[in-house]
């Protein structure tokens, strides 16, 4: 009996220990995501100016629509007046905020617009919280200010921005490098706004991929979101792997992008948001199953 009761007291030493341990180790990363997202980043405002050009503003469309993804349901809304609200469980909730004239564009003039797209930094100098800005920051300055115009050229909407909220779990995952949400710290600033000219090449298709990895990880084989409920669709594999798209032809993808259609005629669940990314054209949807085809293939799940 003596013997069952120390070990009874050394697992349950141990269990204590492990809970102090994740405890702290919780505590810390959260006190590193709060630290970082003070920080101040110094990074000059560029000349830049909208342009009424209706070729520039339609370029912005086609970029805000096609994979940007500002005026998708999920980010800013149709209308750019605030997207739905995303209830993400212990990760918190997310909510794109109002960017037309009436509400934060008024407060951004377009240089701070352009530095908020490019690097991720709010007027105030810090960082964004969850806009993906590092998987576009590499678009030439004449996209950035394409988007501007288009911004712009929306009409102004009197609407509140809804709640954004981060969970513990979610800052613990950005410092883990597994969501990206100190949006700031996660742009390579140096080399922003080096992205060569739309080409149905690997090298465009990988850029483009970008905005992909925050759904299907950075290997681009799916799986579930980390942290994220149950209750959210499990993102798809994206290498051919027999997991994934192996056997797969363009004709397949294209369906995918545009009708949400799987190969085997199973549709993509709406989480996926297809009506966007199937805006693309067909440079950037060949650039884009170029690259895909090009990768290893990788069993579903390893993001």
């Amino acid at each position: 009996m003596q013997t069952f009761k120390r070990i009874a007291l050394v697992v349950v030493g141990v269990v204590l220990l492990l809970l102090v341990s994740a405890a702290a180790y919780a505590f810390v990363q959260a006190r590193a995501f709060d630290a970082s997202m003070d920080k101040v980043y110094d990074i000059p405002l560029p000349a830049a100016s909208k342009s009424d050009d209706p070729a520039v503003i339609a370029r912005g469309k086609h970029l805000s629509e096609a994979f940007t993804g500002c005026t998708t349901p999920d980010c800013h809304g149709p209308d750019g007046a605030g997207g739905k609200v995303m209830s993400m469980g212990p990760l918190g909730t997310l909510v794109g905020p109002n960017i037309t004239g009436g509400g934060l564009g008024v407060a951004y003039t377009d240089g701070e617009l352009f530095r908020l797209i490019r690097h991720g930094v709010k007027k105030d100098g810090r960082s964004l919280r969850f806009m993906p800005a590092q998987d576009f920051s590499w678009l030439p300055d004449a996209d950035v200010v394409a988007l501007i115009s288009y911004v712009r050229s929306l009409p102004a909407v009197e609407r509140p921005n809804g709640p954004i909220q981060m969970g513990m779990i979610a800052k613990i995952l950005d410092r883990a490098e597994k969501l990206p949400l100190d949006v700031a710290r996660h742009v390579d600033h140096a080399s922003a706004g080096q992205g060569p000219a739309p080409e149905a090449t690997a090298r465009y298709g990988a850029l483009l991929s970008r905005i992909c990895t925050g759904c299907h990880g950075a290997h681009l084989s799916g799986g579930r979101i980390p942290g994220a409920p149950s209750s959210l669709p499990m993102p798809t594999n994206l290498t051919p792997h027999e997991t994934g798209l192996k056997g797969w032809t363009y004709e397949d993808f294209v369906r995918l992008m545009e009708q949400g259609i799987k190969k085997n005629g199973a549709k993509l669940d709406p989480f996926m948001p297809f009506q966007s990314f199937g805006k693309m054209d067909d440079t950037e949807k060949r650039a884009l199953w170029t690259y895909l085809s090009s990768l290893p293939p990788t069993e579903l799940g390893n993001r």
